[in-house]
Order: C-alpha cells, then sequence, then structure tokens
C-alpha cells in the first residue's frame, strides 16, 4: 500500500461514518417527531397568517420610528452643541453668523420632515391597531410587504400612487401655463 492511499481511505472511513452518524440522527427524529396535527381550516390559516404579518409590519414601524427618533434627538443635540460654543465664541462677524443661521434654517428642516414622518409612521401604527394598515386608500387593495419596506406609511399601492403622482403632475403643469 502506498502512502497516498492510506489517507485518502481514512478520508473515506470517516465520511462514511458521518453519513451514516446523520442518517441515524435523521431516523430518530422522524421517530420523535410528533404525529400531524389535523389540516386547518382555509380560515384558521389565513388569520395565523395575517396575524405574522400584522407583527412583522408593526416590528418594521417599530423600528423605522426609532430610527427616525435617533435621527431627531440627534439633531437637536446637535443644535443645543451650537449653541453652547456660539455663546463660548464672542461676537461672529457677519459671514459667520449668515452661515449660522443657514445651518439653523437646514437643521430645522430637516427636523420638521423627520418629524412629519414620524407622525406618519405614528398614523400607520394606529391604522394597524384597526386593521386597515396595508391597504390602499384608492382601491382597497392590499399593498405589498416590498413596497411597505420601502416606504413604511405608503397609504397607496404603487399604481395608484402613480396616478396620483400623474395628476399632481397634470395640475401642477396647467397652473404654470396660467
Amino acid at each position: 500500500m502506498t502512502a497516498k492511499s492510506k489517507p485518502r481511505r481514512a478520508v473515506k472511513a470517516t465520511v462514511k461514518a458521518s453519513v451514516k452518524t446523520v442518517a441515524k440522527g435523521k431516523a430518530k427524529a422522524k421517530a420523535k417527531a410528533p404525529a400531524p396535527k389535523a389540516v386547518e381550516s382555509p380560515s384558521t390559516a389565513k388569520t395565523a397568517g395575517s396575524s405574522q404579518r400584522t407583527e412583522a409590519l408593526r416590528k418594521m414601524l417599530l423600528e423605522h420610528r426609532q430610527e427616525v427618533m435617533k435621527e431627531i434627538n440627534g439633531l437637536i443635540g446637535h443644535r443645543m452643541s451650537d449653541e453652547i460654543q456660539r455663546r463660548v465664541d464672542s461676537a461672529p462677524d457677519v459671514g459667520d453668523q449668515a452661515l449660522l443661521d443657514t445651518e439653523r434654517v437646514r437643521d430645522i428642516s430637516i427636523m420638521e420632515l423627520r418629524n412629519k414622518m414620524r407622525q406618519q409612521i405614528d398614523e400607520a401604527l394606529a391604522k394597524l391597531e384597526e386593521g386597515t394598515y396595508g391597504r390602499c386608500a384608492d382601491c382597497g387593495a392590499e399593498i405589498t410587504e416590498k413596497r411597505l419596506r420601502a416606504v413604511p406609511f405608503a397609504r397607496r399601492c404603487v399604481a395608484c400612487q402613480a396616478k396620483q403622482e400623474m395628476l399632481e403632475k397634470i395640475e401642477m403643469e396647467e397652473e404654470q401655463e396660467l
């Protein structure tokens, strides 16, 4: 026997032993597995699936809300530290004051947007409790989970939102012509 064949045989023996162990484990698992339960009615299966979707959506909304709140708190903390720094500095010149004012307006705008997003998420959570979350406000169809993950506070399905945006675009063009 050569030196090369001994390690190969050892590896083959180890692999065979592993396969047997796995097969025995599967056989034991099948033997211990409980008897299958009675088949659920379609309405029970729908309710279970619906409650799972509801919980998944609730978790997603709460995570988004938490992220938005972190951003808001970060902006507030940033503003407060800027205010303290401004007090430490002596009178800023006109250019510095203009820059500070611009930054303040920008930060306030961002905070307003984040707060609006938080309000929309809170409204979505309230709709979730009512059982109306995830339904299109226009056609009543179920909004896809993919869309809700992208825009957690979506009120319309993709098709209805596209129609709404098209109508808004037409109205803006008409206003510009006048």
